[in-house]
């Protein structure tokens, strides 16, 4: 169509008939090319049918020549005769070896990012000629249009299953290749009990811990937030609407250094103790953790900064119920607060698949559990539920016997039931509450280890 237009559309044919010809001449180099090129890289339709071919009998170990290829292609109704073949031919001869395979790869990906970046600028401008809805609407829409491209990848748009089940093939075989301990395919809580559960904290999944004031939800959050940050060595986001930066900081370094909070507030620390939160103080550091603590914060807010950051790998949330609408509107006061905090969960999972990475949000239970003898939470115990439980995959509520039974016999002991999982089983996991860390741990957890 922009050629009919007289634009000119990004494309270079011959690095398209390069990769080609490589990949047809040399099977070696066809795991390196498919690290990093795409169908859509590739503007003439003929090659991307060659590609698409190739990549396909590669993720299912399928041997990869020209002829074994061009029976493929007949099987999958994209082979046409006197040209596919003769043009498969004539891309490796004009591809004598392979060597540079991975420049021509480059080139595409150039090119076809000019595309993408072309077609989010004519959208974007028809978004602002039309006039429909508010300027800060139109930002963030196009924002999300440059932060998909900036992550090699589109917002929305049909894709052929083939192509699915192509990646999601290629990770099962990577976590089978990675042996028994990669074989969570989430990101891992640092709870081990937690994670067999869970399966781990996934890409694109909106995670809720749940439990009433008090409780410790905000100690769980953290105590993730420094295991994903110290294990991934990535970037991982937290946006505090309750507590301060400094305060956070107080708690995961009473948590890293297993020191008492309360001796860390008054200053009353020996010097033993001083060598440890000074070795603590550096572990906290050396890691990616940033925290936000501006009260006032959107779901949009958020999202904008989390864009900007290169290698996240979990955003927390602390909490739903202190969020306000995208018009700055708290609605506290007013009958439509159910609606305010349901829309704002919506967000927060499409902020999840557009970030894809897991967002992890806590919410307050309503006093509903405590009319009842077992107390322990229930979905419906959410507060301002609304859609919040139709949006979370993962719903963990906190429960333990001491904070509502002061003569517990096991005030310390506690558990993460999971009230919601798309991924698996629903649960009870046993842990252990160290009041004086402010922080959970598994249930076998034993003073002195890590």
């Amino acid at each position: 169509m922009d050629e009919l237009l007289g634009a000119r559309v990004p494309q270079d044919p011959q690095a398209e008939q390069a990769v080609i010809g490589a990949m047809l001449f040399d099977a070696q180099c066809i795991p390196d090319v498919l690290r990093t090129a795409r169908p859509e890289h590739f503007y003439i339709q003929q090659n991307r049918d060659i590609f698409e071919t190739i990549s396909a009998m590669f993720s299912f170990g399928q041997r990869i020549d020209v002829v074994t290829v061009m029976e493929e292609m007949r099987k999958r109704g994209v082979f046409r005769e006197g040209v596919t073949q003769s043009y498969a031919l004539e891309c490796m001869r004009l591809t004598p070896t392979a060597a540079n395979v991975l420049n021509y790869v480059k080139i595409l990906r150039d090119k076809a990012l000019m595309r993408d970046l072309g077609t989010a600028a004519r959208q974007i401008q028809d978004m602002v000629n039309e006039g429909v809805g508010e300027a800060d609407a139109m930002l963030e829409t196009a924002e999300r249009y440059i932060y998909g491209l900036r992550n090699g990848r589109t917002i929305g748009g049909l894709r052929p299953i083939s192509e699915t089940v192509q990646e999601v093939y290629a990770q099962l075989d990577e976590m089978s290749a990675g042996g028994e301990q990669n074989h969570l395919p989430g990101l891992s809580t640092g709870l081990h009990d937690l994670d067999k559960c869970t399966m781990g904290l996934g890409k694109g999944e909106l995670v809720l811990i749940a439990s009433r004031p008090g409780m410790g939800k905000t100690s769980m959050a953290l105590n993730i937030a420094m295991h994903a940050a110290k294990t991934t060595k990535a970037s991982v986001a937290v946006f505090s609407l309750e507590m301060s930066r400094e305060e956070l900081a107080l708690r995961l370094l009473s948590g890293e250094a297993r020191i008492d909070s309360q001796k860390l507030k008054r200053g009353s620390v020996n010097d033993t103790e001083w060598r440890v939160l000074a070795a603590a103080a550096r572990t906290v550091s050396e890691t990616k953790l940033m925290i936000d603590d501006n009260p006032l914060l959107t779901v949009a807010d958020m999202n904008a900064q989390c864009r900007r950051i290169p290698d996240l790998a979990l955003v927390v949330v602390d909490y739903l119920q202190l969020m306000q609408a995208a018009d700055g509107n708290s609605g506290r006061h007013g009958e439509n607060r159910q609606q305010i905090v349901s829309d704002i969960s919506r967000m927060f999972k499409i902020m999840a698949k557009d970030l894809s990475v897991p967002v992890l949000c806590l919410s307050q239970l309503s006093r509903a559990n405590e009319a009842r003898t077992d107390k322990r939470p229930v979905l419906s115990d959410l507060r301002e539920s609304g859609a919040i439980e139709q949006d979370a995959d993962i719903v963990i509520g906190l429960y333990r016997d001491g904070y509502y039974n002061r003569e517990s016999e096991n005030p310390y002991e506690a558990e993460a039931i999971v009230l919601k999982n798309r991924k698996g089983e629903t649960g009870t996991v046993p842990l252990q509450w160290l009041p004086e860390y402010t922080t959970y741990v598994s249930a076998e957890w034993k003073h002195g280890e890590d």
